[in-house]
């Protein structure tokens, strides 16, 4: 009844409202500055392996395979806009990568990336977080847009899902963001703000996303493809060897197994 009654609302609208979910439970976990000064390096680790986990499983059972299906339903291909779409989003985050200025948590400011500035420590940091974000909101628009192509409910229900396990892992990345600024000297307020606005890019990664496969429908698996490829991009360059930090990196390991299993349970679940 619920997915009925959702299904009547503009595509783009509900975009929108998914990836305001996933920016407040970024907000969310940033909140947690005001509990806590600072973050366990395993439990940091555990919940960014969780984090890369959620999104690797996403990645296929939520746009890849979807585009694949799509593709074939359409009388094409099946691989080729999978192949492409993958390896467009994975080179469109190494350009971003290359250009956008940014620096890793627990990196010394002459380790950022990007182009040289003379932008403060804070804001490269969270330059770094926002660049995750970035292809979870363009997947969650993505997502909701094919369900202006496909009136299966299952569409829908899958969109939700991905933005619900999208946001999921966006709590621990608050914290993530939030917690250790907090810990280089800045006021509960000011960590809580720089986290909470990491996630702003989800929204308009969102809308953007759902409003060009409304536009142009043969861009559908495409994009779904490109958002999957971006998020990869985004898990083997920065999730994964930020989670292998110490000397218990199992712990991450078996975060990244435990997001990906919840992932994929509520993809089949769900869509």
């Amino acid at each position: 009844m619920i997915i009925e009654h959702l299904s009547n609302y503009n595509p783009v609208f509900l975009a929108f409202a998914a990836t305001l979910f996933t920016w407040m439970v970024t907000a969310l976990g940033s909140s947690m500055v005001f509990f806590f000064k600072s973050i366990n390096q395993n439990l940091l680790n555990a919940m960014l392996g969780f984090a890369a986990g959620v999104m690797i499983a996403a990645s296929f059972w939520s746009l890849l395979k979807p585009a694949i299906e799509m593709a074939e339903e359409a009388g094409t291909t099946p691989w080729v806009p999978a192949v492409v779409g993958f390896l467009s989003g994975g080179a469109f985050l190494l350009i971003i990568d290359k250009i956008l200025p940014h620096l890793h948590l627990g990196l010394s400011e002459d380790k950022a990336e990007g182009i040289s500035t003379s932008w403060h420590r804070s804001i490269l940091l969270v330059l770094a977080i926002t660049l995750h974000n970035i292809p979870e909101g363009l997947a969650v628009g993505v997502a909701f847009g094919a369900v202006a192509h496909n009136s299966d409910p299952s569409v829908l229900t899958g969109a939700i899902a991905l933005a619900f396990g999208i946001g999921l892992q966006n709590f621990p990345e608050g914290a993530a963001v939030s917690v250790p600024l907090r810990r280089e000297g800045f006021s509960r307020l000011k960590a809580f703000n720089y986290g909470q606005l990491s996630g702003i890019v989800e929204p308009i990664a969102g809308v953007l996303g759902a409003y060009l496969v409304l536009s142009i429908e043969p861009l559908l698996p495409y994009a779904l493809s490109f958002a999957a490829g971006a998020m990869i991009f985004v898990v083997v360059e920065e999730l994964i060897p930020e989670s292998q930090s110490g000397n218990k990196t199992d712990l991450s390991t078996i975060g990244a197994m435990i997001g990906f299993a919840l992932m994929m349970l509520l993809d089949v679940a769900l869509g």
